[in-house]
């Protein structure tokens, strides 16, 4: 039996085919994401100049999530997944609904704020499928790719990097009632917090997480619905980093991105 497989290692549920699951099963260590395999990174590997290093705070840390999204595109080269400590964001609550059935995580500008996540070194084929995936090419997609100059990423071995990429929601953020933004606290509590507090959350998507996501996945209109009664309802906010959004040119999906990394 191989030992290194996402199923023998219990990770290869991805949230998008299981959405109260998200943001989904995540390694306990720096690793290699080589198709459905996850093998332990060597420490002289976490740091690759010929890659964009990507903020994971939500699903994109989560190895099955992550072979899904690349195997819609045909892409099987190895993704590096670094745990580093990063200080100045915090996980906070994307202010729309997804179609896959889960309000997602979005990071939120936090100085003070310290937490353990994944940074993705990827190359221009998976960045583009990465950048599909979060709506970065279109117009009206959910999130913008932002470089974020200001967020202190200290990797395995005390190298730090002098930003990092991450993907900011162009909706905002849901707030925590007093104006500040929320963190996200899994997917199961805080669908059942939305629709406790909402009358109207509850008329269009049921009284349970389950009803939620039964309603909302691949259901266009009414996330759209979803994600419009948040505003009118006031629980969004700006998560602080929407100064940091430019408008990306990426290619298509399997063919590279015409913006690389200012690793520099």
């Amino acid at each position: 039996m191989d030992d290194f497989t996402l199923e023998a290692l219990g990770l290869a549920e991805a949230p998008r085919d299981h959405p109260l699951t998200y943001p989904g099963a995540w390694p306990a260590d720096s690793a290699l994401l080589d198709g459905d395999r996850l093998v332990p990174l060597p420490r002289d590997r976490r740091w690759h100049e010929d890659r964009a290093p990507v903020l994971a705070v939500g699903s994109n840390a989560s190895p099955g999530q992550l072979r899904h999204k690349m195997a819609e595109f045909g892409i099987t080269s190895p993704i590096p997944m670094v745990r580093a400590r990063v200080t100045g964001v915090d996980v906070g609550v994307s202010a729309h609904v997804s179609r896959m059935g889960y309000v997602s995580a979005s990071p939120f500008e936090a100085p003070g704020a310290v937490r353990e996540l994944f940074v993705l070194w990827l190359d221009p084929e998976q960045l583009a499928v990465v950048d599909a995936s979060e709506g970065v090419p279109l117009p009206n997609g959910n999130y913008g790719r932002a470089w974020l100059p200001g967020v202190r990423v200290e990797l395995p071995g005390g190298v730090t990097l002098p930003g990092v990429h991450s993907y900011v929601n162009r909706h905002g953020v849901l707030h925590d009632g007093t104006g500040a933004p929320r963190t996200h606290p899994g997917q199961r509590e805080l669908l059942t917090e939305l629709l406790v507090g909402s009358a109207r959350l509850r008329e269009l998507f049921g009284v349970t997480p389950e009803e939620f996501v039964a309603r909302a996945r691949a259901d266009r209109l009414l996330c759209e619905a979803g994600t419009r009664l948040f505003a009118d309802e006031k629980r969004v906010t700006e998560s602080g980093l929407e100064r940091y959004v430019s408008v990306q040119q990426t290619g298509s999906p399997g063919t590279g991105s015409s913006l690389f990394p200012p690793l520099r």
